[in-house]
């Protein structure tokens, strides 16, 4: 079998706050969505946000912001730390801009109103 990756999905309490926070962020497009989903292309993988069911968000607190395993890489074209900036001056929370030995990408952490975790990865060469 050959298997091709091609959406990810992210179980989640608010679909329209984070529709509207990674369309506004990172200009995705909305390919589906209703009251509980939304599908936003981001390249070459899409991603999902499903509402959780009603039995489990009763037992969250509405501002509770889950810890989970997951990290969701985004490549960029741009320098990335105008990016990083960009992001903080719309209020999203970012850590600073890391990078590794030998390796060819800066790297910057952010969470998104979740609290799920995401990464810019932007060349060397188009970054700080």
């Amino acid at each position: 079998m050959k298997a091709k990756f091609s959406d990810v999905i992210l179980y989640v309490q608010n679909v329209k706050n984070l529709r509207k926070f990674y369309v506004e962020n990172f200009d995705f497009k909305v390919l589906e969505e209703d009251d509980i989903w939304v599908l936003l292309n981001a390249g070459s993988v899409n991603i999902g946000f499903h509402k959780i069911g009603e039995k489990y968000l009763k037992s969250i607190d509405p501002n509770h912001q889950f810890d989970n395993n997951t990290k969701i890489v985004f490549e960029i074209d741009i320098d990335i730390e105008s990016a990083r900036k960009e992001l903080i001056s719309k209020g999203v929370s970012m850590r600073e801009i890391k990078t590794f030995e030998n390796y060819d990408f800066m790297l910057c952490d952010g969470t998104d109103s979740e609290g799920n975790v995401f990464q810019l990865k932007a060349k060397k060469t188009t970054s700080i």
